[in-house]
């Protein structure tokens, strides 16, 4: 009997890199060529190099695996991204909030969500409530709601007030959301939205014997954790926090270079 494995990837600053996360340190005679798989408002916004791009394709196309991204963006943010090869029949958005199927929402795991949110959490308007109010126009930048399902502040990160974030953390665990800082944004997310519960789902359709990830953030410790085996870069919060775990293999590799060795590691663990 075939084994299947589901592939499921992060994928800003784990796949995917804007040109200030690409952290390329070679001369520039010597730097990777770049494919360019994002434009946004008519420019150029994401990259992967062209031997990750090979790679990506060639893992898509592989026939025993389904390799789904999973991702924080919106729908509408998500759908921006090209990547190479053929588009996944299944993609996770809103960290969790939203399955794509065919590039088409669930309605029925959308509405699975709806229900664990409103049962468990406290309801998105109060977060909104507190969080503009405990904000600081001298360090707030932009306050936003993704999907009607979380919601993050854009901040001056290095001017945010001592203690802040932790005190902010405390409020929200007693009412069933988490909190991060991540880059510029503090996201505040239900406990029940999370990038695994996503895939165990897609799992379960897809009838996968081993789960593979990768991720970089905070928001990704989850999906890592729920998987066989699983890499984050050697960038972003989980590295920073030295974040380890028995089945995640910390890479040292950083930048947009980490993007290709994480698919050398898929396709190598694919077989």
């Amino acid at each position: 009997m075939t084994r299947r494995t589901l592939v499921a990837s992060d994928l800003d600053r784990t796949l995917i890199y804007s040109a200030p996360a690409l952290a390329l340190t070679v001369p520039d005679a010597e730097a990777p060529r770049l494919l360019c798989v994002e434009v946004y408002q008519s420019k150029p916004l994401s990259y992967v190099t062209e031997t990750a791009a090979g790679l990506l394709a060639e893992l898509a196309e592989a026939e025993t695996a389904t390799f789904v991204p999973v991702t924080t963006r919106t729908r509408e943010q998500y759908r921006r991204v090209r990547l190479p090869g053929p588009p996944p029949r299944y993609a996770i958005c809103a960290n969790g909030g939203h399955l794509l199927v065919d590039g088409e929402p669930d309605r029925d795991w959308r509405a699975g969500v709806a229900s664990r949110l409103a049962a468990e959490c406290a309801p998105l308007d109060e977060v909104r409530a507190h969080l503009r109010a405990v904000a600081d126009p001298a360090w707030l930048l932009k306050e936003r709601v993704a999907e009607e399902l979380f919601a993050y502040l854009v901040v001056e990160r290095e001017l945010l007030p001592d203690g802040w974030l932790a005190e902010l953390s405390v409020w929200a665990e007693a009412r069933g959301w988490t909190v991060s800082l991540q880059g510029r944004k503090v996201y505040a997310v239900p406990k029940p939205l999370t990038k695994s519960a996503a895939v165990r789902e897609v799992a379960r359709r897809t009838g996968a014997d081993t789960v593979l990830a990768a991720g970089d953030s905070l928001l990704d410790a989850d999906l890592l954790l729920a998987a066989d085996r699983a890499w984050r870069p050697g960038h972003g919060e989980l590295a920073d926090t030295q974040w380890r775990a028995g089945q995640v293999e910390a890479l040292a590799v950083r930048g947009v270079g980490a993007g290709e060795e994480i698919l050398r590691r898929f396709l190598a663990a694919v077989g």
